[in-house]
């Protein structure tokens, strides 16, 4: 089963860094930057797509590891091969409403012709704060979803971590809680990887209010975090 989930992380981050990092090259490359509004859109699509798919993966390798270790005995019964595509469909299906759901929300405002996006790609929010028309419903949707899709997989992911860490401390042996959380140490590292840079990219927002700096802070979750998440399970393997 983490094999499996390995592999799913692995294409999902190919693609994630796939709807940013080409384009970000050409303009360098060109010293061009612009992009359609059609183009705009569908990288918006893409990008909130393998993001929230990042996150539910991240959720379910957690979930994984809370069983291995906890119920290491019917692990195999409970991570079946087919818990495990059903987990997998899951989190497609649910990170394919989702952006959807942002995308034709967005399709409903209007720009003024010549727009300047102080990003290196669409963003979703620089988008919605951009808009010539009422953007209410547009920050409903964002905020909500962003408490449930992303404050819910995160709830997730603790919750399993305090379980593992309850587990292991009740182990006799010190060899024992050592291999146990060794086992975690990969996951652990991307997790603080992806939920550090996101939390960070949010409060260097808030704080500066600078679109300059909240783009190279982008960079980290963007570009970066997809880019380490291979060398640090590699590196572990």
């Amino acid at each position: 089963p983490m094999y499996f989930l390995l592999c799913n992380l692995s294409l999902v981050d190919i693609c994630f860094t796939s709807t940013t990092v080409p384009k970000m090259l050409l303009n360098i490359q060109t010293q061009s930057r612009v992009i359609t509004y059609e183009g705009c859109i569908t990288q918006m699509y893409f990008f909130l797509l393998f993001a929230g798919l990042d996150n539910f993966l991240l959720t379910v390798m957690a979930y994984d590891r809370f069983v291995a270790i906890c119920h290491p005995l019917h692990y195999t019964a409970i991570m079946s091969p087919r818990l495990c595509g059903r987990l997998v469909l899951l989190s497609w299906v649910m990170s394919v409403l989702h952006s959807l759901l942002q995308c034709l929300v967005v399709l409903r405002l209007s720009f003024c012709p010549d727009l300047e996006i102080p990003h290196f790609f669409c963003d979703l929010k620089q988008m919605v704060q951009l808009a010539c028309s009422d953007t209410f419903l547009n920050n409903m949707v964002l905020y909500v979803a962003a408490l449930l899709l992303a404050g819910g997989p995160f709830a997730g992911i603790l919750y399993s971590y305090s379980k593992i860490v309850s587990c292991v401390l009740g182990m006799p042996r010190a060899q024992g809680r050592y291999k146990a959380f060794s086992s975690c140490a990969s996951h652990l590292s991307v997790v603080s990887l992806f939920y550090g840079t996101s939390l960070g990219v949010y409060l260097s927002s808030a704080a500066t209010h600078s679109s300059h700096s909240s783009a190279a802070a982008s960079v980290m979750y963007a570009v970066v975090t997809p880019m380490l998440n291979p060398i640090v399970y590699g590196v572990r393997t």
